[in-house]
């Protein structure tokens, strides 16, 4: 059997166009990939070990795809139920929900991490 390179190439570029059409405009995600820029420039001026960086990027890579998965899931949520519907809504919220729990949790590992480094 051979391996199609061309569809596997097709398919990274159909995941980035996921991305992009995201940034920029989902307001949420803007503020993630902010927010990444600026922990990013932190580590590297409090030089996190090796093992800090893996667990500073896991949470970042947690985040940005929760994120992509709740703006994935609002559009999906849009297309089925374009009028107001209360159990859309509800879908809507348990996806940010989801987010806002990713988000903590980077948050209470990123005190974990750079807190010993500033104190």
């Amino acid at each position: 059997m051979k391996y199609d390179y061309k569809k596997q190439l097709r398919s990274f570029r159909y995941a980035w166009q996921g991305i992009w059409c995201c940034v920029g405009k989902e307001q949420n995600l803007s503020f993630h990939l902010i927010a990444t820029v600026l922990v990013v420039v932190a580590g590297s001026m409090l030089h996190l070990s090796r093992m800090e960086w893996m667990v500073v990027t896991l949470c970042i890579g947690m985040v940005i795809a929760a994120e992509l998965f709740n703006s994935a899931i609002e559009k999906l949520v849009d297309i089925v139920s374009p009028e107001w519907n209360p159990l859309a809504g509800k879908v809507k919220d348990i996806a940010a929900g989801a987010v806002l729990i990713c988000a903590i949790a980077a948050g209470i590992t990123g005190l974990i991490v750079f807190l010993p480094h500033i104190l």
